[in-house]
């Protein structure tokens, strides 16, 4: 109604006056008049809809703690929020919905955003969103914070292993009624004001000091990443952006540079990791060593995208013929063939980005089919190929959020209500909805390997590469990328096996889904990796340092060499703090798993932590005395065997 348009325009005054740089209304002030207006508001609105929207607008005003509105130069406006505003009616500390450390809202021409992130220093990707009509973009809508906020916290579970806390950012833009030369644009455009709003609210400047009023108190660093439909054109303007409005470390804001970055697609890092994970799978739960014996596999995400298209190339550099793959679907079709598709064929659409409706379909055996998304025949075969096909392995490596969920989950079920396929190793992140995960193991048994651990190699190099621009210049990056980039992909392979195998140490003595272990291995050591944060700010200079080969050992063996001496000097000490923690905690998680941690105090844990590392050293000593004693060969080997299984922990034990 016409007469609620003077609470709105008092409600945008009331946040106006509230962030003026000139005269910003006090504490005091500004809660005299929000409560004025509740109370107007309540009295004078009949209209239930009515009213809790403009209630809502007024705790949208008093959770922001920095807005760039009176910046004379913003692309969009810019909003960094108290978390709490976004969780407040659906979450409490009874339900277990973990809330965010921050949340940035940003609206601007023909686009909303929302940036979530877990941590003090945070890193995660950037996608772009793009629905096909009206109707589609308001579903968007309707679930743009939902999908931001799953995908930080699916990002936060997986960043366990790095120093930096788990982040995404989602930006919805409306396209409706462009042409394709006009929908680019726009694109382009949204990602430019975006990255503008962001450092407006997190940048120190003598114009932000001065326009933007600071009710948050602390400084802001987090990092970005690329993710769906950013370019590499978008990747180079962001970085060349945050020098020039003097971010502090700008190669490190964005990651995937062409040069001074490590691109994930070209050197397939997440698939690297996913494939590990597949590997144990297989040994593990259907008892098929892939060297040496003939497996199944199907895929969603085509041989043009990232994970997809690596984990094609991989399958077959790793275990040649024995890998069957009989099924790849993505957006313009699918290609099945029970006799598998064509190894060649495949190789041939990944090396030139093409998709799988370019599948020669002359290379299908006589039950194979190439189905196309023109007609509604092959829509129909491509949105349940990953149902129907039977195959011993499912990799979702491409697909939208929660395409399998409690109304669907069934269809992947055959008709006695086994399994299509009795593993699945989630390359793609949230294809699967944490619910319908659990039916599919409990009614099915299906063994499921959550995004979270799957797909994680992808966070911890573009950590790696956050970690290189801080002590590289761009040229000696360059110059030893090579190098790096080949230690790297080693360092990703021990870590992903370091967790799969905890995993099923952990599901084979523990009566849980694979999904709700991987959470409890994730919350252990972030858990963890926190006390043990808390704690080196208080411990002195010199235990500090003592820790520091925990972060050096993280780091691929050439970057260390060539910059850590230096460490102090380029890379903040929080971010420090953060890599030795996060170091140490997954050295002690992976090492003596998740009982260990949570049968700790909390209020001792970082103190074991400490003592644990200690202990460490002094193992590692005595394993060097006895190897040079005159202990037998065969006797040595067993007392080496056993304090490599449980010497440190025990030692923790007599301490005590």
């Amino acid at each position: 109604k016409e007469r609620y348009i003077q609470y709105a325009s008092s409600i945008a005054e009331l946040f106006l006056d509230r962030f003026h740089p000139d005269c910003a209304l006090s504490d005091e002030d500004f809660e005299v008049r929000k409560d004025e207006l509740v109370e107007k508001i309540s009295d004078d609105v009949e209209d239930t809809v009515a009213k809790d929207l403009l209630l809502k607008m007024i705790d949208v005003v008093s959770h922001t703690l920095r807005t760039n509105i009176y910046l004379e130069n913003r692309y969009a406006l810019g909003l960094r929020l108290d978390p709490k505003v976004m969780h407040s009616r659906v979450t409490s500390e009874s339900d277990g919905e973990e809330i965010p450390y921050g949340v940035i809202f940003c609206h601007g021409r023909r686009f909303n955003s929302f940036h979530v992130r877990f941590k003090d220093i945070a890193r995660g990707g950037m996608r772009l969103v793009t629905p096909a009509g009206p109707e589609q973009h308001a579903l968007e809508s309707a679930r743009q914070y939902e999908e931001c906020y799953g995908l930080a916290l699916a990002q936060q579970l997986k960043n366990k292993d790095i120093p930096e806390g788990g982040s995404k950012a989602v930006n919805l833009i409306n396209c409706n009624n462009l042409s394709e030369h006009a929908k680019q644009f726009v694109m382009r455009k949204s990602v430019k004001a975006f990255t503008n709003t962001i450092l407006d609210l997190v940048v120190d400047t003598d114009e932000t000091r001065e326009r933007v009023v600071d009710r948050l108190g602390k400084k802001e660093v987090l990092y970005l990443g690329p993710d769906e439909q950013v370019t590499v054109e978008d990747i180079n303007w962001i970085v060349q952006r945050a020098a020039k409005r003097g971010y502090t470390t700008p190669n490190a804001f964005m990651s995937s540079k062409p040069r001074a970055g490590i691109n994930h697609k070209e050197f397939g890092v997440t698939s690297e990791g996913v494939n590990t994970y597949l590997d144990v799978a297989l040994r593990n739960v259907l008892s098929i060593d892939p060297t040496e014996q003939k497996f199944t596999v199907k895929i969603t995400g085509g041989p043009d995208g990232d994970v997809a298209g690596n984990e094609i190339k991989i399958l077959l550099r790793e275990y040649g013929e024995n890998a069957t793959i009989v099924g790849i679907a993505d957006g313009s079709g699918c290609a099945e063939d029970h006799n598998g598709l064509d190894h060649d064929e495949l190789l041939r659409l990944v090396d030139e980005t093409l998709s799988i409706s370019e599948y020669d379909a002359s290379k299908l055996s006589s039950e194979g089919r190439v189905h196309l998304v023109d007609n509604e025949e092959g829509i129909k075969a491509r949105n349940s190929m990953h149902n129907r096909l039977v195959a011993d392995a499912f990799i979702p490596a491409g697909g939208r959020p929660h395409t399998i969920d409690m109304s669907n989950y069934k269809n992947f079920l055959l008709s006695d209500g086994t399994p299509s396929s009795k593993l699945i190793v989630e390359g793609a992140n949230l294809f699967i909805t944490a619910e319908a995960r659990q039916a599919l193991y409990e009614e099915a048994g299906v063994v499921i390997v959550k995004d979270s651990s799957a797909n994680k190699c992808g966070v911890i190099t573009s950590s790696y590469e956050i970690c290189a621009a801080m002590m590289l210049s761009t040229d000696d990056f360059y110059k030893h990328k090579a190098q790096i980039v080949h230690e790297v992909l080693g360092k990703l392979r021990n870590l992903a096996r370091m967790e799969a195998e905890l995993l099923f140490r952990e599901f084979e003595n523990q009566p849980d889904s694979l999904p709700a272990i991987s959470q409890r291995i994730s919350n252990a050591i972030n858990v963890t990796s926190d006390a043990i944060t808390a704690e080196l700010d208080v411990i002195s200079d010199k235990e500090r340092n003592d820790l520091l080969p925990l972060f050096r050992e993280h780091l691929p063996k050439t970057l260390s060499d060539l910059a850590f001496d230096e460490v102090h000097n380029k890379v903040p000490e929080q971010y420090i703090n953060n890599a030795i923690a996060s170091c140490l905690a997954s050295k002690l998680v992976y090492k003596e798993g998740c009982d260990f941690i949570e049968t700790q105090p909390p209020e001792k844990l970082a103190g074991v932590a400490l003592r644990y590392i200690s202990k460490e050293k002094e193992m590692c000593a005595l394993k060097e005395a006895l190897v040079e004693s005159d202990v037998g060969d065969s006797e040595r080997d067993a007392i080496l065997q056993i304090l490599e299984a449980g010497g440190v922990r025990t030692a923790l034990r007599i301490e005590k």
